[in-house]
């Protein structure tokens, strides 16, 4: 292992960089649509009808997981084993700010999205008020995303 890191230190910190990127955005992102998705199965045993608009809530932070894939892609598309180290921490830091921003706003947005199931199942005309409090946590996952997708570009 040690010899891989010495002959090739760009590409390691890359593929970490990927890892990072992918797994703790998809992580978080599988936490946060798994708990909407038990409260909005909660709601359609009682009214089934609602699964459209509940389907809304419980998708939105599946969105996270894609925006760890797009990075994750990004550095797999740039690596190669010529890099350099310091290409390979710029890689590793764009994959961890996507993967950690990520993590935290799709488990956060998750219960802001459980919340507004809450309010469709209770007040069905006020649900855009629940899908717009969930939308409120994405911006900083889109902050994380653009932040992660700069660096890329500059490294």
């Amino acid at each position: 292992m040690k010899e891989l890191f010495t002959q090739y230190p760009g590409l390691c910190l890359a593929a970490l960089g990927v890892f990072f990127a992918v797994a703790l955005a998809g992580a978080g992102s599988a936490i946060g649509v798994g708990r909407a998705g038990e409260a909005a199965a909660g709601v359609i045993i009682e009214e089934p009808e609602k699964f459209g608009k509940s389907l809304v809530l419980q998708l939105l932070p599946g969105t996270q997981g894609l925006y760890g894939f797009v990075i994750g892609l990004l550095i797999i598309f740039r690596m190669s084993p010529e890099m350099d180290a310091k290409a390979g921490f710029m890689y590793l830091a764009s994959g961890m700010i996507i993967g950690l921003g990520g993590l935290m706003s799709a488990v956060a947005q998750g219960k802001v999205c459980v919340a507004g199931i809450n309010i469709l199942a209770k007040n069905e005309e006020h649900q855009t008020k629940g899908i717009i409090y969930g939308v409120m946590v994405e911006l900083y996952a889109i902050l994380a995303f653009a932040t992660a997708f700069f660096i890329l570009v500059r490294a």
